[in-house]
């Protein structure tokens, strides 16, 4: 038996004025996103910013539904929306933070798996990393320079091309 050990590197800020203005301006659109989400289940607000290749940036935010899980996260709200506008321009970044009302948030809250999913489809297509920085309401900032360091262990287009 073989073993291997899978890292991810993660560059952790002491807060959002530690972090370069380029991403904090990115983290700002994020946080205004997540005051507009629609989370009336939940009340966990989440919001997203994507800057394109072209300097646009889209923000998204979860869309909740009473019927499980038909509802939709902020991070894919976002890219769906920028793929659907932008056709064939890459993106460079996303920015993802979290509004709760009854506990604000002090800990960087990371894209869920289907997010995670989503966002690695794009990486692939354009051949280029997408930089993932992600924030609570305090505290520290996490930003890692590639969707595939959250997805390691990853299924991607390469394993359909053997089809």
């Amino acid at each position: 038996m073989k073993k291997i050990t899978i890292a991810t590197q993660v560059h952790v800020y002491p807060d959002r004025a530690a972090i370069p203005e380029d991403l904090q301006k990115l983290l700002q659109v994020a946080e205004e996103n997540a005051h507009k989400s629609y989370a009336p289940y939940s009340r966990f607000q989440v919001g997203a910013a994507i800057l394109l290749n072209n300097g646009v940036i889209i923000g998204g935010n979860n869309q909740e539904n009473s019927v499980y899980p038909t509802g939709l996260c902020a991070e894919r709200t976002a890219l769906f929306y920028a793929a659907s506008q932008y056709p064939g321009v890459p993106i460079l970044k996303i920015a993802v933070t979290a509004v709760y009302p009854q506990n604000p948030v002090q800990s960087p809250v990371p894209p869920c798996g289907s997010c995670r999913q989503a966002l690695l489809e794009y990486e692939v297509k354009y051949n280029q990393p997408i930089q993932v920085i992600m924030a609570g309401e305090t505290g520290e900032v996490h930003v890692v320079n590639s969707v595939s360091e959250l997805l390691p262990c990853q299924f991607n287009s390469h394993f359909l091309e053997t089809l």
